[in-house]
């Protein structure tokens, strides 16, 4: 492998090399984030603010913030990532214990998530998802062997991520815990952990949720609102029911932006969690599977991205892409299974798309670190073929002189 090549700076004219189609789902995500936060929230900020686009203008602000702070994650080299992952693994782990915090951590609706930046609200899950993802991805690429071969390679990654969890509950945030312990466990499976391992830590990890998903009464009630939203449609299954409501108002192709009824106080958190249902609610069962089916290019570019790495040998280039690609796909079917009524409510949002800072923040920048592997991989490219066409060459020769002879 040639170092030199991906330790270069970046470019502009190699920046518009990057993947166009992955740049392209990239921004128009981005656009149609812009464009529902603008819609689901005009109401609200209205009434709570004095300003239609309060939430608007904040939203522009994270992604100017959310694009400055990616492009500077581009700049930095991948094997730069792979030499901090355990830092990083820590800093984050210290972020989710530092929320716990009283005076430090930050309360909304019962949970302590935040961190106050000023500027903005940190959500130290988001971090710790990131960085999670770039520590397994350093573990795998060292410890291969190990991770293939025996129990305490899978064990010791599940040891850091039940570390994760034991403050994730505690904040409590039942959504990002699954999120991350189902990364760890696809990751683990993709670098070739043996299947009998597999299947033990999905069965482990099914039964500990679920205990930990009956432990609470709260969570009880919502296991029991998603099976029966309209059994108390005024009461706890109100926001189900509202966002269900919205569903039947969209039908096939919407009442059009801007003219839902349900963000009108409805359908609680409109412009966060249940954004989705409002932008159903206006551009109906087709803009839905546009907007899933924009989802969808987006990652699989980034998964083609990863495979390319894996085959020129870049394996935590390859891991990380893999499990970035994850993180936002399950984020993805959860939020649109809790907007449709296909999974419990949990507190996560959809991302790129509903409303936050941190979410949108951490989010492009682990699609900026993307770019920056297909960067490399792009820079490495022409090698592997002068030096593909010099083998072939000397092969070649070889062949002849034998002939000669």
């Amino acid at each position: 492998m040639n170092i030199r090549a991906i330790l270069e700076p970046i470019s502009y004219k190699e920046f518009r090399q990057i993947d166009p189609m992955f740049m392209a789902s990239v921004a128009c995500v981005l656009v149609l984030g812009i464009v529902m936060v603008s819609s689901a929230s005009i109401f609200l900020s209205e009434t709570k603010y004095g300003h239609p686009f309060y939430f608007m203008a904040r939203q522009t602000a994270y992604l100017i913030i959310g694009l400055i702070f990616g492009y500077f994650m581009m700049s930095i080299p991948t094997e730069t990532l792979h030499k901090w992952g355990v830092p990083l693994m820590m800093f984050s782990l210290l972020l989710l214990i530092l929320v716990l915090v009283p005076g430090i951590g930050k309360t909304v609706n019962g949970s302590r998530r935040w961190i106050n930046l000023v500027v903005f609200n940190l959500q130290a899950s988001e971090v710790a998802k990131v960085c999670m993802v770039v520590y397994v991805s350093g573990y795998l690429v060292r410890r291969a062997d190990r991770v293939r071969q025996q129990l305490i390679g899978s064990g010791m990654p599940m040891v850091v991520s039940f570390l994760f969890l034991i403050c994730l509950l505690l904040e409590p945030d039942f959504g990002a815990s699954v999120v991350l312990i189902g990364t760890v466990i696809a990751l683990l499976f993709i670098a070739g952990a043996p299947i009998y391992q597999f299947i033990g830590l999905v069965i482990a990890v099914i039964g500990a949720l679920g205990v930990v998903a009956i432990s609470e009464s709260y969570r009880v009630k919502r296991l029991m609102n998603f099976v029966d939203p309209w059994a108390d449609p005024y009461n706890e299954g109100y926001q189900l029911s509202q966002a269900l409501i919205a569903y039947g108002r969209g039908e096939w192709f919407g009442l059009g932006l801007g003219n839902s009824v349900q963000k009108l106080a409805y359908l609680p958190e409109a412009h966060t969690d249940f954004v989705f249902s409002i932008w159903v609610e206006e551009t109906g069962m087709f803009g839905g599977m546009l907007l899933l089916a924009v989802f969808a290019v987006m990652l699989s570019r980034v998964f083609k991205i990863g495979q390319t790495a894996m085959r020129q040998e870049r394996f935590f280039q390859g891991y990380m892409c893999f499990g970035f690609a994850i993180l936002i796909l399950a984020q993805v079917i959860i939020n649109v299974g809790v907007n449709t009524g296909f999974l419990p409510t949990k507190g996560l949002t959809l991302p790129l798309i509903s409303y936050g800072g941190s979410s949108l923040i951490i989010t492009l920048a682990s699609l900026f670190v993307v770019g920056r592997v297909d960067l490399e991989n792009r820079r490495l490219q022409p090698i592997e073929d002068e030096e593909e066409k010099s083998a072939a060459g000397r092969k070649a020769k070889a062949v002849t002189d034998v002939g000669e002879v």
